[in-house]
C-alpha cells in the first residue's frame, strides 16, 4: 500500500486553453505512491485534458509536473514511464492479443529478447491465455480492455492513467474488470489515476476522489469526507445526491426481492 507521505506525482499551477476556451485553470494536487485517485466530473470539465497532459500527449500552457521529484513538464511521453489505458482500447487491429502486448516490449531494446515470454505471462495474468492468438475483432469489449491493460502493465509503469476505460462495457463486465483493477493494484502496487463520470465507480474504487467542474478542482478528498462534507452545492448535487439516488433505487429493489421471498 502507498506510503502516504511519499509523493510520486506533483502538479502545480497547470493551465490549458483551446481557442480561447479554458480547459484547465490553476490545477494543483499531488498523488502518493500506490494511491488510487479518481478524477470525477461531467463531460467537458477538463478531466481528460488533465490526463493527456500528465501522460505527455498534450502540453500545458502554464504549470509544472514533477514525477518522483523530477520535472517532466516537457519530457516526451515515451520517456515518462506512465502508462495509459484508453476508453477505445487503442489496439492494433491487424495484430493478435499476444502481438499487441509484445509490441510494447519489442520497441524497448532491453526487453526485446524476452518479449514473447513476458507478454504471454501478462496475458495469462489477465485470464487471456487461450485468446492469445485472436485479433481484437474476435474478442469481446471486456477482453479487449484486458489486453490493453496487459499491454500497459507489461512495461512496469510508475503510474497508470485510465481514461474512462469501462464506459463502453456492459454492467457485468464493468464489475468484473473493476475487481480485476483492484487486484492488479494490490499485486503490483502501481499508482493509478482513473478518469470517470460515474460517481459510484469512483467511490467504489478510490483512496481519494477529485471532483472537477468547468476546468477547476472543486473538492479533493477521501470518499467518506466528500459524502459527509461536500464542499458546495455542486458537489452535493453531482456527487452525493446521485450516489444516494442509486443507493435508494438498489434498496427498494432489494426490499422488493425480500418481500417476495417472505410471501412465498
Amino acid at each position: 500500500m502507498a506510503e502516504r507521505n511519499e509523493k510520486i506525482l506533483e502538479i502545480s499551477g497547470l493551465k490549458k486553453t483551446f481557442g480561447g476556451k479554458t480547459a484547465l485553470e490553476a490545477i494543483n494536487f499531488d498523488v502518493s505512491r500506490g494511491e488510487f485517485l479518481s478524477v470525477l466530473g461531467p463531460s467537458g470539465c477538463g478531466k481528460t485534458t488533465l490526463l493527456r497532459i500528465i501522460a505527455g500527449l498534450s502540453e500545458a500552457d502554464e504549470g509544472k509536473i514533477l514525477k518522483k521529484g523530477e520535472d517532466i513538464t516537457f519530457l516526451p511521453a515515451s520517456k515518462r514511464n506512465i502508462g495509459v489505458v484508453f476508453q477505445n482500447y487503442a489496439l492494433f487491429e491487424n495484430m493478435t492479443a499476444l502481438e499487441n502486448v509484445r509490441y510494447a516490449l519489442k520497441i524497448r531494446k532491453e526487453k526485446k529478447a524476452l518479449s514473447k515470454i513476458q507478454a504471454m505471462e501478462m496475458l495469462e495474468r489477465m485470464g487471456l491465455k487461450e485468446h492469445a492468438d485472436k485479433k481484437p475483432a474476435e474478442l469481446s469489449g471486456g477482453q479487449q480492455q484486458r489486453v490493453a491493460i496487459a499491454r500497459t502493465l507489461v512495461l512496469s509503469p510508475d503510474i497508470i492513467l485510465f481514461d474512462e476505460p469501462m464506459s463502453a462495457l456492459d454492467v457485468a463486465t464493468r464489475l468484473s474488470l473493476r475487481r480485476e483493477i483492484r487486484e492488479i493494484r494490490k499485486e503490483f502496487g502501481t499508482t493509478m489515476i482513473y478518469v470517470t463520470h460515474d460517481q459510484e465507480e469512483a467511490f467504489a474504487m478510490s483512496d481519494r476522489v477529485m471532483v472537477m467542474r468547468e476546468a477547476h478542482i472543486v473538492q479533493l478528498d477521501r470518499p467518506e469526507v466528500i459524502v459527509n462534507s461536500p464542499a458546495d452545492e455542486y458537489v452535493k448535487s453531482f456527487v452525493v445526491d446521485n450516489l444516494r439516488a442509486k443507493i435508494d433505487s438498489l434498496s427498494k429493489y432489494a426490499g422488493g426481492v425480500k418481500d417476495d421471498k417472505d410471501g412465498e
